[in-house]
């Protein structure tokens, strides 16, 4: 094939970049803009949850739809999927035309398991790793503009439409950048094999035998850590507005500048760090030492007295993520079946969506009973990882 790596890498980083500022601009709007309608802290909750729930169905079907016709045609659909539901935001005028809204970019949301089983076609397996973390930074990079974008639009305007519209306007780059500049890297000439679209369902035994019972110990524990960091890390969404406010006093701006430090870190590690460590440590050592701390960040959060402590424990716990977020991503590529890699990839994303329905939800329960309880018994529950870490280490 011929394929010029560095621009094929750096098509899709852009991508998925300009895809997750325009994520990173909704996200934090979504509890105040529910909140004009009267909605509950259960129906934000959802509001969330229903994103996640719709990726948990369809990423794996995305994912291996990416084995069977191509990464090129998935992504064009699922850019353009989200300029539709970000519309669909902002011209929202009720809480079920947000529920829809959100509902349209979850089923359409599989960007980034497409885009990492693109990396995974284009890299080697020592730089798997790497090129993994080039997503991951588009991550990061997109949680740290997209709510500072969203904060200054909101200045321009007082209102969630032109947040919204502008999200859209980044799809819709994205959509071009697709389909203009991406070139595709499965072979299709080869045909499709009818086996994979049979396993792509969640509801079917044979798409969870696919990803838990292929006889490989190590691939269900990768796949099961998957959900228990999306777990960890999306118990915040409810639980953590709900402590900065009531227990530290901070504004949602001033929230919002805390998950903005939380991508900084994710820049620097993923877009930069871990470049270095992948040369000089296994991915397996990095994912155990990004499962320690990012258990200890998470644990030490409900402890934080003031902003600039919380800065501190957060920046512990993105930096473990930001760890494990590659090495696992890259891990899990390489002990799956090099046909399958998309629908694994796909599995794994739907996997981290299941974390995300229930993290929310999880996260507002726990809060209910005392303001520590969703950090501490979350952290007990994802401290599971360092086991798994270790059993890893020793394989």
């Amino acid at each position: 094939m011929n394929l010029n790596r560095k621009v094929a890498l750096g098509t899709v980083f852009l991508v998925v970049l300009v895809d997750l500022i325009g994520f990173g601009i909704v996200l934090p709007l979504l509890p105040f803009y529910a909140s004009k309608f009267n909605a509950s802290p259960v129906t934000i909750g959802l509001l969330y949850s229903i994103f996640s729930f719709a990726q948990l169905v369809f990423s794996p079907i995305w994912g291996a739809l990416s084995d069977r016709i191509g990464r090129r045609p998935i992504m064009l659909l699922s850019t353009f999927g989200a300029l539709v539901a970000y519309i669909l935001f902002a011209l929202s005028q009720s809480l079920t035309m947000l529920f829809v809204s959100r509902l349209v970019a979850g089923i359409m949301g599989g960007n980034v398991s497409t885009a990492q089983a693109y990396v995974a076609d284009v890299t080697s397996p020592e730089d798997r790793a790497k090129g993994m973390g080039l997503i991951g930074a588009a991550f990061g990079i997109g949680f740290v503009i997209g709510p500072a974008l969203s904060a200054l639009l909101l200045m321009v305007h007082d209102h969630y439409a032109l947040p919204g519209f502008f999200a859209a306007f980044l799809s819709a780059m994205s959509f071009l950048l697709v389909l203009f500049k991406l070139p595709e890297t499965v072979d299709l000439s080869r045909g499709p094999d009818p086996t994979r679209i049979e396993k792509i369902s969640i509801f079917t035994k044979r798409f969870w035998t696919s990803l838990f019972g292929r006889g490989n110990g190590i691939l269900p524990l990768l796949l099961f850590s998957i959900f228990l960091f999306s777990l960890g890390q999306s118990s915040l969404y409810s639980g953590f507005p709900l402590f900065c406010k009531s227990e530290l006093g901070l504004t949602a701006k001033e929230v919002g500048m805390q998950f903005v430090a939380m991508g900084l870190v994710t820049v620097l590690v993923q877009g930069g760090l871990i470049r270095l460590l992948v040369h000089r440590f296994r991915e397996e050592r990095l994912f155990l030492v990004g499962s320690i701390l990012m258990v200890a960040g998470l644990g030490l959060i409900p402890f934080a007295t003031s902003a600039p402590i919380l800065t501190v424990y957060l920046s512990i716990m993105a930096i473990g993520a930001s760890l494990n977020g590659p090495t696992l991503t890259s891990l899990i590529s390489k002990k799956a079946d090099p046909r399958r890699i998309g629908a694994t990839l796909g599995g794994s994303q739907g996997l981290a969506a299941l974390g995300r329905v229930i993290g929310p939800a999880w996260g507002g329960f726990l809060y209910a009973f005392s303001f520590r309880m969703p950090f501490l018994v979350t952290a007990l529950i994802l401290s599971t990882s360092i086991i798994i870490g270790l059993s890893l280490k020793e394989s």
